[in-house]
C-alpha cells in the first residue's frame, strides 16, 4: 500500500502498514527522559523553558528512502520516537513537527504530537524550521533530526544550554570524541576543531586536525593511531530565533559549497558557533537497512 507507514522486519524486510488518527496527546515513556540541566531548578530556566521550541523537519520524499519518517521502529513511526525523545529535554517547553505531507501530519495527530504544514520547495531542513518559527513565538529554537530515533532528551539540553547561559551565543550544537581512524577518516563523519572557549573553528568531512609527524608515510588505517583528540560533529542545533531567521537567509559561502556542510555559511559569514562534546551518541536513519541498527541499539538498552 503506498504511502502507509513502513515497518521493518527482524529480517530486514520493509512492510506496510496503517495507522489510525486520534487526539489523545502521547504520554512520555519515562526511560526517554534526560537528567536533569545544570540548575534545572533555577527560575531562570523555567521560565526560559516556556520560551524553547523545537522544531523537527521531517519530509516525506527521501532519495534513498522515501516515507522514512513514517517507518515503523518496535510499533511506532519514527517521527513519534524523535518527537517522545525530544519532549523529554527538560529545557524544551514545545514541540513541533514540520513536514511538507499530509501523510506525516496524520501520523503525529494519531499518537497526539502537534504538526505544521510547510512549503515542499524547501531546499533544507534549516529553510523548514525557519519557515515554522516565523509564526512561533519563542527565544531559542532547536532543529532536532527527524531521522535520528536515538536522539537522547540530555543531548538536546547541552546544546540548549549555552544559549540559556550566555545571550551572546547566537547558535549551538554539539560533538563526540573520535574513537578510532576508520571513523576520522570518513568522509560521511563530519568533523569539528573549536577553540578552548568551545567555539568551532572549522567543520570538515577530512580528518581534523592533521596529525603530520605520526601520519606521514602511513599507507592503511590500522598504521593509524589517535594519539591527539578528534571530534565528530552531531547535527542537533539550537539557535536564537532571530538569528535562524536570518541565517535561513543568507547567501550560500564557497566554503559551504565545497564541503557541502551547511554550518560552514554561519562561520566564513563570521557567526560564532559553540561546541558542546557529549558523551552520547546518535545517527541518522539514510537507507531502510540502517533501521535494523535501531533496532540493535534498542535491544540492548
Amino acid at each position: 500500500m503506498p504511502g502507509s507507514p513502513l515497518k521493518v522486519t527482524s529480517s530486514g524486510k520493509v512492510l506496510h502498514a496503517t495507522g489510525s488518527r486520534r487526539t489523545i496527546r502521547a504520554s512520555l515513556p519515562a526511560d526517554v527522559a534526560g537528567p536533569e540541566p545544570k540548575d534545572a531548578g533555577h527560575d531562570r530556566y523555567a521560565f526560559m523553558k516556556n520560551t524553547i521550541v523545537a522544531i523537527i523537519p521531517a519530509r516525506y520524499g527521501s532519495t534513498r528512502f522515501p516515507g522514512k519518517a513514517l517507518a515503523l521502529i518496535n510499533g511506532k513511526p519514527m517521527v513519534q520516537w524523535v518527537y517522545e525523545r525530544t519532549r523529554g529535554s527538560r529545557l524544551v517547553g514545545r514541540v513541533i513537527v514540520a513536514t511538507d505531507d499530509d501523510r506525516i501530519m496524520q501520523a503525529v495527530a494519531a499518537f497526539g504530537g502537534e504538526a505544521v504544514m510547510t512549503s515542499s520547495s524547501h531546499q533544507t531542513g534549516t529553510d523548514r524550521i525557519a519557515e515554522v518559527a516565523r509564526a512561533v513565538a519563542c527565544d531559542i529554537v532547536v532543529n532536532v533530526q527527524g531521522d535520528e530515533p536515538l536522539i537522547r532528551p540530555a543531548m538536546i539540553d547541552q546544546a540548549v544550554s549555552p544559549l540559556v547561559e550566555d545571550p551572546s551565543v547566537p547558535m549551538g550544537t554539539l560533538c563526540k570524541k573520535i574513537a578510532s581512524p576508520a571513523e576520522a577518516f570518513d568522509p560521511n563523519v563530519v568533523k569539528v576543531v573549536f577553540d578552548r572557549n568551545g567555539f568551532a573553528l572549522y567543520f570538515s568531512r577530512a580528518p581534523i586536525p592533521w596529525d603530520r609527524d605520526r601520519w606521514a608515510g602511513k599507507k592503511s588505517l590500522a598504521e593509524l593511531t589517535l594519539d591527539n583528540a578528534m571530534y565528530k560533529h552531531i547535527g542537533l542545533y539550537a539557535y536564537r530565533r532571530d538569528f535562524l531567521l536570518r541565517y535561513a537567509n543568507m547567501p550560500q559561502t564557497a566554503l559551504e559549497a565545497a564541503e557541502k556542510l551547511e554550518q560552514l555559511r554561519a562561520l566564513e559569514l563570521g557567526h560564532r558557533i559553540k561546541v558542546v562534546a557529549t558523551e552520547h551518541d546518535s545517527f541518522g536513519v539514510d537507507i531502510p537497512g540502517d533501521l535494523g541498527k535501531i533496532l540493535a541499539c534498542l535491544e540492548e538498552t
